[in-house]
């Protein structure tokens, strides 16, 4: 029997026997044959990048692939980053924080850009953060790519954790640069892209 979790507009999110089954729905707007390589195209690149990430050892939930539009996960039963962050104490978020910041830069240095990083992609579990949805990502090791990466948090947490903007971003680019190598040259290129923002009245 499903559960459905979320419904939008290129997916299903649903249980079913105890694991997350995310399943690319059909665009009628869409050429048939058009349509069905979009949405295999799109499942086997998540699944391999969400593969890619477990491989290196990074917090991403266990993965596979049934049949060409549907990807069955394990279901971390936890909560979503946006939910709790700003009801912690300074101690637990700086700590949370540090663990982001560790965890994007991990990636990176894997070549994994995950296109969507926001506190609503990010489940805590005890004391874990858990990455998903990998829908937007890709595989990169151009700087410009994680720069744009790192940037998207940053907008995110201002627009949801105001409050806690500086503090955490402080946090989380501290352990990134800790544990990337090419750290330096990525914090100087969100530098130029919030000058361009700036710029052009953003």
């Amino acid at each position: 029997m499903r559960k459905i979790i979320q419904r939008g507009a290129e997916a299903i999110l649903y249980l079913e026997k105890g694991r997350l089954v995310k399943e690319r729905i059909s665009k009628g707007y869409r050429i048939s044959d058009l349509d069905r390589k979009i949405r295999k195209q799109r499942t086997r690149s998540e699944t391999k990048l969400m593969e890619r990430s477990r491989g290196r050892g990074l917090p991403v939930p266990a993965v596979g692939t049934d049949g060409d539009f549907r990807m069955v996960m394990d279901y971390i039963e936890g909560r979503k980053l946006k939910d709790v962050l700003n009801r912690m104490g300074k101690r637990e978020r700086d700590m949370i924080c540090e663990k982001i910041g560790e965890i994007i830069a991990k990636l990176h240095s894997s070549g994994i850009i995950h296109g969507d990083l926001t506190t609503s992609n990010m489940i805590l579990k005890g004391n874990e953060i858990f990455l998903i949805d990998f829908g937007l990502g890709k595989f990169s090791e151009k700087t410009e790519d994680q720069a744009v990466d790192l940037f998207l948090l940053y907008e995110a947490l201002k627009s949801t954790h105001f409050r806690s903007l500086s503090e955490c971003w402080k946090k989380i680019l501290k352990a990134y640069g800790k544990n990337h190598a090419d750290s330096k040259e990525v914090l100087k290129r969100i530098e130029k892209i919030k000058k361009r923002r700036r710029y052009k009245g953003d």
